[in-house]
């Protein structure tokens, strides 16, 4: 669907905030998504964006119905990984497995599959199938030693599932692992193992007021620096299902 110019303008700048904020201020996106969902409901761009941003502050409801009206405009299935997501958040675990069995799924790129596996496998463990879920994880892409996008995150969902039944030393591998993987940060992998190390970690911060509690909180520091620049804000990470 097509939009007057000035109107065009309007909806993409809504939804350069909404990408802009998703990660750092979700409900800040959500509010900018609902203006451009004024605007131009009638656009997939604007229902699909809308869904990720009630999705991101766990208006799940709200999101599936966004993400349902955007498959509908479209007709593609990037989307069924988060709407069955969305079903778990909405406390129907059995529904989003019932999901993961569609044939949809089979018309997902590798990521959307992985995507899929994931959910299913977090659906496994909200129904406490602890065993299940580890089963559900292992495929040929957590076999694989090519490292992806969704790697970092599959390999840390297999460990945490180990961990949670009682397989200590197969999750720290699996940690160890999704951490050889994980260089955006997309997990924190490297907390989960110094945890299980026994690494206790002390902020600075505190540690530093305890020794100076007498110090006005306000005062500078002696050797304080002025800034000489603001840092720019974060740039809005892609999403694995946007």
């Amino acid at each position: 669907m097509s939009l007057p110019k000035t109107l065009a303008v309007d909806v993409a700048r809504n939804l350069v905030m909404v990408a802009r904020l998703i990660d750092e201020d979700p409900e800040q996106a959500y509010t900018y998504s609902r203006v451009a969902l004024r605007l131009a409901s009638r656009v997939a761009a604007v229902r699909e964006a809308a869904g990720f941003a009630a999705y991101a502050t766990q208006k799940y409801s709200e999101a599936l119905a966004e993400f349902r009206a955007a498959r509908r405009m479209t007709g593609s299935v990037d989307l069924w990984p988060v709407m069955a997501d969305c079903e778990r958040g909405l406390g129907r675990p059995e529904r989003a497995l019932a999901m993961a069995g569609e044939p949809e799924v089979r018309k997902l790129d590798k990521a959307g599959q992985v995507e899929m596996r994931l959910v299913a496998a977090g659906a496994r463990r909200d129904l406490g199938q602890i065993d299940a879920a580890i089963v559900t994880l292992q495929s040929s892409e957590l076999a694989s030693n090519a490292v992806h996008a969704w790697t970092p995150r599959l390999r840390y969902a297999y460990a945490d599932a180990l961990l949670a039944a009682g397989r200590e030393g197969e999750a720290r591998e699996w940690f160890g692992k999704a951490l050889e993987a994980d260089k955006d940060g997309v997990t924190d992998a490297s907390d989960r193992l110094a945890e299980l190390d026994g690494v206790e970690f002390v902020d600075a911060l505190d540690e530093n007021e305890g020794e100076h509690g007498n110090e006005r909180a306000d005062a500078p520091a002696a050797d304080a620096a002025p800034a000489e620049h603001e840092r720019d804000a974060k740039d809005e990470g892609g999403s694995s299902k946007a």
